[in-house]
């Protein structure tokens, strides 16, 4: 009888050992998908913390312009399009600044985009607009004739 319960005891523990290989295999795979998910997760945390970090850096936008309300109605202005009116017209840019009333600096900022004109002046720039290559170099005459103010 001896041999008989050896025999079971064996048994017993090779169904178990084989069971208990069935079982790990099930959990290997089980933890091999948890840590691809959470390496995941981790990727996608440093990316949403990297948004968050380059949002904060940025300032907040206005929801309205401050700009357009400077600008009178339906006037506008571009610096490329203020550059090819001044050259169209052939003028230096400290004759455009004599024709406008303003400094040869202002002209230039304007120019480059690094500033912007006022209401007034962007009227007087419409007024340019309007005029043609030889009442700009009538005026530009005139203006040279004047005597300066001091």
């Amino acid at each position: 009888m001896s041999n008989f319960a050896a025999q079971l005891k064996t048994e017993i523990s090779r169904i178990a050992k084989k069971e208990t290989r069935t079982q790990a295999v099930v959990l290997k795979k089980a933890q091999a998908t948890h840590r691809a998910e959470i390496a995941d997760l981790k990727r996608r945390i440093a990316s949403l913390e990297a948004v968050v970090r380059r949002l904060g850096k940025t300032p907040a936008r206005p929801t309205t312009p401050p700009k357009e309300a400077d600008e009178p109605q339906g006037l506008r202005f571009r610096a490329d399009g203020f550059a090819s009116l001044r050259k169209k017209f052939g003028v230096s840019a400290a004759q455009m600044a004599l024709l406008l009333g303003v400094s040869n600096q202002s002209v230039y900022h304007w120019e480059t985009g690094k500033s912007k004109p006022r209401a007034a002046q962007l009227q007087a720039i419409a007024a340019v607009r309007k005029l043609g290559k030889k009442e700009v170099a009538q005026r530009l005459a005139a203006l040279a004739q004047e005597p300066v103010a001091k």
